[in-house]
């Protein structure tokens, strides 16, 4: 692997385009800048660049083009796949300081962003206005639209409102040569050529550098009712997902989380209810929204009615919005409380619902097969099941050279069962090597083959995505 440094030519031409402000070499930014929540892997750039507008992003970009400089797209660090990772070196290009909502239009449900916009920063804000942003990553407090967009980013209301590719209109994006595009039209529908804006959407970078986005907004719900199911075991917990569509609701949100979660995300998360304990074998954790009381009243009933003849214990209903918010809080904790337990390797997997109680057997027989621990959480109403594989004790010979087996059979059972190697986290770094699990040789050449058009030096997040 190729480390690329910044000669002193391009360092001075990057610092008349940026900026001391926008331009760093330091040892501490390079670091700062150098890692994401991929468990403790650290890949610092040769410099930190941190534009402030479109221009400057362009320029930055043409500059590393004459050099043949790797450039990797930054935004939050939040992310679980290396994608912001700059294994290459070359230039790490942060987005942070991009981040303003330049505007709401409340006539169309449309709103204008730059990628270094905190998700919930923009949720909030459209929400003071009676609308709505769904796609809620578990990091919404720090991870940013830009990041979210390049990986196709989900969350928990997604099983109703669709995840971010489902909200985004239009794209202005900065080509690796430096050309400045926008990939689609400021409408709901666009029968107008190849669909750009899609193909930019979870492309994790590696096609160019988002710079602005016009996404789509929804009404905000006017009512929403949230509750928490205890089963005995894990396994009939993901039996009463699917059932609960069969019986004609969507919910809003439907996250699953099995005992270790739980009882790990007990210690790091206060203020909850007295009755959350790490007791049961599972929880689900179900909302259901929507604008009259009647009807949201009815489908909890359905869902209730559901929960029951799948043998869920007493349901815990959240009454106030203190109570939302702490059980909130809890599901958003464990990935957090996960990685402060130990360090773990997180595989994104999603199946059709379905198939999640084979999946999570799969994982669990794995697991013992092989010597490892797995706590599993995640998105159960898209299926989308988080596989936390646990470090522990392990020898770090059977880290790296035994457990890539264990996860290539767990990615193998995934797409047995008809799903797919992630689901809202991507491929970017670490999950590589497991590609050609879900596509063939065809395919890949394919996405190659587009991979040069758009970056035919391969200067832009190289090592990402492609085996």
């Amino acid at each position: 692997m190729t480390y690329h440094e910044v000669p002193e030519s391009a360092y001075a031409a990057l610092m008349a385009v940026l900026g001391p402000e926008g331009l760093s070499r330091e040892e501490d930014a390079r670091l700062a800048y150098g890692h994401d929540e991929t468990e403790d892997l650290s890949y610092p750039p040769a410099v930190v660049a941190r534009p402030l507008t479109t221009a400057q992003v362009a320029e930055t970009v043409r500059i590393c083009a004459r050099h043949a400089l790797p450039v990797t797209p930054i935004g939050g660090r939040t992310g679980l796949s290396g994608g912001a990772l700059s294994v290459h070196g070359g230039v790490g290009l942060a987005v942070d300081r991009m981040n303003a909502i330049e505007s709401i239009d409340e006539r169309n449900l449309q709103v204008v962003v730059q990628p270094g916009v905190i998700t919930q920063v923009l949720q909030d804000a459209v929400a003071a206005a009676g609308l709505y942003y769904p796609p809620d990553p578990s990091s919404r407090g720090s991870c940013t639209i830009g990041g979210n967009i390049a990986e196709n980013a989900g969350g928990p209301r997604a099983v109703k409102y669709g995840v971010t590719r489902d909200f985004v209109l239009n794209l202005e994006v900065v080509l690796p040569g430096g050309e400045v595009i926008w990939t689609g039209a400021n409408t709901l529908k666009n029968a107008t050529g190849y669909d750009l804006t899609r193909l930019v959407v979870g492309s994790e970078g590696t096609l160019g550098i988002i710079t602005k986005a016009v996404l789509k907004l929804v009404p905000l719900p006017k009512e929403t009712r949230l509750m928490l199911v205890p089963f005995a075991s894990a396994e009939r917990a993901c039996e009463a997902v699917s059932a609960t569509f069969r019986a004609g609701v969507t919910p809003s949100a439907m996250e699953f989380m099995e005992r270790d979660a739980i009882a790990w995300t007990l210690r790091y998360t206060e203020g909850l209810p007295a009755q959350v304990t790490a007791d049961p074998g599972a929880y689900l954790l179900i909302e259901v929204d929507g604008d009259h009381a009647d009807a949201v009243m009815r489908d909890c009933e359905t869902v209730l009615g559901v929960m029951e003849g799948h043998g869920a214990g007493e349901v815990l209903f959240a009454e106030t919005s203190a109570e939302k918010d702490a059980l909130w809080r809890m599901r958003r904790s464990v990935p957090v409380s996960v990685k402060a337990h130990s360090v773990y390797k997180e595989e994104d997997t999603v199946v059709p619902r379905f198939a999640l109680p084979r999946l999570l057997a799969g994982v669990k027989e794995i697991g013992r097969r092989h010597g490892f621990t797995s706590v599993c959480y995640g998105h159960a109403g898209d299926g989308n099941l988080h596989v936390n594989i646990i470090k522990g004790d392990l020898p770090d010979a059977f880290w790296e050279q035994e457990l890539p087996k264990a996860i290539r059979e767990i990615f193998e059972l995934t797409v047995s069962l008809g799903g797919t190697l992630s689901g809202e986290h991507g491929i970017g770094l670490v999950q590589r090597p497991y590609m050609d699990i879900a596509f063939s040789d065809v395919q890949i050449a394919l996405m190659r083959g587009i991979k040069a058009a758009f970056d035919p030096q391969g200067i832009m997040n190289p090592g990402k995505v492609l085996p």
